[in-house]
């Protein structure tokens, strides 16, 4: 089975590489803004609607008007910027129609256009064109040169989309592939469910409990202290620059630090259980702000502020959406289960109650007296849930 998987490597540029590629990523901002302010003013003024195809029509004009800005970068990356500005408007369309908040494209300011594409390999870009350094990786720009590439692992697959994203200071190279191929584990014929929560991020129904590392809460201090010196710098000047990078490199710290976390508990799982049952969890619709509105305004904010915060710090997303590539890869198979009632329902006889979560942490069932751990007990009836699943689509 082939898949198609991303993999992301650190670059290592010289400073005149640098430069190039900051000035590539505001050259290709510039345009993304400029065709966002010709769709507007062209129906606010004539109720003309501008599509991808126009405008993709007009870079040959613009790239020969500005022949040192836009006209240095490659043609198809330059078009790449265009198709992101098109989806974003297919995006606030379908979100109007679904009768959703629909959010219209904004202009981006420097801190939030991060990522030029180049969707094809060998069309203004190359990856690994230096084959007389074999011990080296380079990715070749066009308008930057060969940059090196600090290749940690090894890439299969065909390359089809390189994209170069800014990460504070860093830079990054992310290529998609094709036709990865699948790497699948022995069987081990066991099966599991899993329980997501904050005391622990991951309970089974083996009654195994993974911790939950906290990592923003374990910043706190250092991001608390950071944010507060940004506070008092005047805007625009350089210290507050230098402020801004200081508190984002402490955010991009707890991200990789959360990631990685996510990709050592989900291999672990995969390798060992054949079959893995997990809430089908909407962690957006949990998050949301219990703030309410001046009218009707919400209750126990405060509390719910924490959760919310608890629960993104947990990366239940991060975790789930790791879990599930890589049981993907190892051929193990994921199912997920209604989450509703999992926490109240007896393991052991099937009786469901509100009473029967006498704590966060302590079950005991109202009806037959069973008596366990509260996560382990909702693991195994997300287990339950979980092969009653697979046994009727093997039936249908």
């Amino acid at each position: 089975m082939a898949l198609r998987r991303s993999y992301k490597f650190l670059i290592r540029p010289t400073s005149k590489q640098d430069a190039a590629l900051s000035a590539c990523l505001e050259d290709h901002r510039q345009l993304y803004n400029a065709a966002l302010e010709h769709r507007r003013t062209a129906y606010a003024k004539a109720r003309v609607s501008i599509r991808y195809g126009d405008q993709s029509g007009e870079l040959k004009h613009v790239r020969a008007d500005d022949p040192g800005g836009q006209g240095r970068w490659s043609f198809s990356s330059q078009q790449a910027t265009l198709r992101r500005l098109d989806k974003a408007f297919r995006a606030f369309f379908d979100r109007l129609k679904a009768g959703r908040t629909p959010g219209f494209p904004r202009f981006k300011g420097r801190g939030w256009f991060d990522t030029v594409t180049w969707p094809k390999d060998g069309d203004g870009c190359r990856w690994d064109s230096q084959p007389e350094h074999p011990t080296a990786t380079y990715v070749r720009l066009q308008g930057v040169g060969h940059v090196r590439v600090h290749q940690h692992r090894a890439v299969r697959g065909q390359v089809k989309t390189i994209s170069v994203k800014r990460e504070g200071s860093r830079w990054f190279v992310v290529l998609s592939c094709d036709e990865v191929p699948a790497e699948p584990l022995p069987a081990t014929s066991a099966v599991v469910g899993l329980d997501v929560g904050v005391a622990s991020l991951v309970t089974t129904s083996d009654g195994e409990h993974l911790a939950n590392p906290r990592h923003l809460q374990s910043s706190a201090d250092r991001l608390r202290a950071a944010q507060q010196d940004l506070a008092r710098k005047k805007r625009g000047s350089k210290r507050r620059r230098k402020a801004v990078a200081r508190v984002a490199a402490l955010h991009a710290k707890v991200r990789r630090q959360r990631l990685d976390g996510a990709h050592k508990t989900a291999l672990a799982l995969v390798r060992a259980y054949d079959v893995i049952a997990h809430e089908d969890l909407r962690i957006a619709n949990m998050t949301r702000s219990a703030s309410g509105t001046i009218e009707a305004p919400g209750r126990n904010v405060a509390q719910k502020c924490g959760l919310n915060r608890s629960i993104l710090d947990a990366g239940w997303g991060v975790f789930l959406t790791v879990l599930a590539h890589k049981a993907e890869s190892a051929g193990r198979e994921l199912i997920a289960v209604e989450p509703r009632n999992t926490s109240r329902t007896c393991a052991r006889c099937g009786h469901c109650a509100a009473d029967n979560r006498l704590t966060r942490a302590e079950f005991r069932c109202v009806s037959c007296g069973h008596a366990a751990h509260a996560d382990v007990n909702a693991a195994k009836n997300i287990l339950r849930a979980g092969l009653a699943l697979r046994d009727a689509a093997e039936a249908a």
